[in-house]
């Protein structure tokens, strides 16, 4: 490997790493947003529930993204760690770079993704 790719692969794991830990930070504050609502008619009315539902649902999906994000990030890593990182995962032809600055997740080339 090139230093010049050595020095862009060592970016985009430090692009990862910042986004995984921001990821991990979120996912810690927002762990009481998917807490079961609680469904005492005395406490809560019933839109105000079903508001509170709605939330939670969003919240849930919301969390799912998140560590579906964080699975992503995690196999980039594990890709630049085995020197497999920036190569198509179904042809192997090199990814192209304008692609990986938008997602470094990104397991496929342009053509490979049609």
């Amino acid at each position: 490997m090139s230093q010049w790719a050595a020095t862009l692969t060592d970016n985009y794991k430090n692009i990862l790493l910042q986004k995984k830990a921001e990821l991990q930070a979120i996912q810690a504050d927002s762990s009481e947003d998917s807490k079961p609502v609680e469904l005492d008619q005395a406490m809560v009315g019933r839109l105000s529930r079903m508001d509170a539902m709605q939330g939670q649902a969003m919240a849930q999906a919301t969390a799912r993204r998140r560590k579906e994000q964080l699975q992503r990030i995690e196999g980039a890593l594990r890709r630049i760690e085995s020197g497999d990182f920036g190569y198509c995962a179904v042809c192997e032809d090199e990814i192209d770079p304008r692609r990986l600055e938008f997602d470094p997740t990104l397991t496929r080339c342009q053509r490979c993704t049609r």
